[in-house]
């Protein structure tokens, strides 16, 4: 059994600065707020991080299925196939706002047309409440579909894709997936930064009306799947100082037993929600223009297979 980590003072200096801004406007003990209280803190740490859109990107806010989403377009977009993100927060924080600026970067690297779903939040809507917005929406969409979404919106994505015909591929950014307590990571980083394994477990109760037993739910909980075949393309990205680390590592495992094309990478330094530290910390900027990437491969493969 791994020995827990508690000295996060080795990682870079870039992303111990990231850390220190997140933390002055979303205090690491937020789970002790109410919901309310904890998307102030939230949207107010996004915004810190926020940047203009790509030159040319133009964008439309529109109900897909009945759910609010915002449609990112490029100057030059693969015609015949779309991005469908899903954005992080628990399930409880985040929507359209908090994840604009990374959107609409992906869109233009990736040269795709994306669209982000703001499904709907627990508390006051529990599970399947925003799985069952996902699945409309991807439903809703004709063509074939690259799922993305980080944190919980990579667990959504996970079991979309489980779910769903036309996925062409999905790439899952340090998701929360399921995975047992006695993984590796859980263990090990226990008191990570930016996340710990008791907001974990605030989200994991949260999200469901019969706590955390409501995990056990395939719909819910992508590794409680009882197979992985049909599953499209995948390309995994986790953040090695995260407890949810290992789901990403299981996931992959489960998938490669299963002959589906899988890439894994655990990006060394990196601690959950370094998305938002792109223009900040060396490690993240590297690791965000590896995830455009394999967005724009499987945007591709999509097209080419048409």
């Amino acid at each position: 059994m791994s020995e827990m980590m508690r000295d996060y003072s080795w990682l870079a200096e870039d992303m111990r600065a990231f850390i220190d801004q997140t933390n002055a406007a979303y205090p690491p003990d937020a789970a002790g707020f109410t919901e309310a209280e904890q998307r102030v803190f939230y949207d107010r740490m996004c915004k810190l991080f926020d940047r203009p859109h790509p030159p040319g990107m133009t964008t439309e806010d529109r109900a897909i299925a009945g759910v609010p989403c915002r449609i990112y377009t490029p100057a030059t977009a693969l015609p015949g196939m779309t991005a469908v993100f899903f954005h992080g927060g628990g399930f409880v924080v985040g929507g359209l706002h908090s994840h604009d600026a990374v959107c609409a970067e992906l869109s233009a690297g990736a040269g795709v047309r994306l669209i982000a779903v703001d499904y709907r939040l627990a508390p006051e809507h529990r599970h399947p409440a925003a799985y069952d917005d996902a699945m409309a929406v991807v439903a809703a969409l004709p063509g074939p579909k690259v799922l993305v979404g980080d944190s919980a919106g990579g667990n959504l994505a996970a079991c979309v894709a489980a779910n769903q015909t036309g996925i062409a591929g999905q790439v899952l950014i340090y998701p929360g997936l399921g995975g047992r307590p006695d993984l590796p990571s859980y263990i090990r980083h226990a008191q990570a930064p930016m996340l710990t394994l008791a907001d974990v477990h605030y989200y994991t109760e949260i999200r469901f009306s019969n706590g955390a037993a409501g995990q056990d739910d395939p719909t819910a909980a992508p590794l409680r799947a009882k197979g992985f075949a049909h599953l499209p393309p995948t390309a995994l990205f986790a953040a090695e100082c995260d407890p949810l680390a290992s789901d990403a590592v299981e996931y992959a495992a489960r998938l490669a037993e299963a002959g589906v094309a899988v890439s894994l990478t655990v990006e060394p330094g990196m601690v959950h929600g370094y998305l938002r530290a792109r223009h900040m910390a060396r490690g993240a900027q590297e690791s965000f223009a590896r995830i455009t990437q394999a967005l724009a491969g499987f945007a591709a493969s999509a097209r080419e297979g048409q």
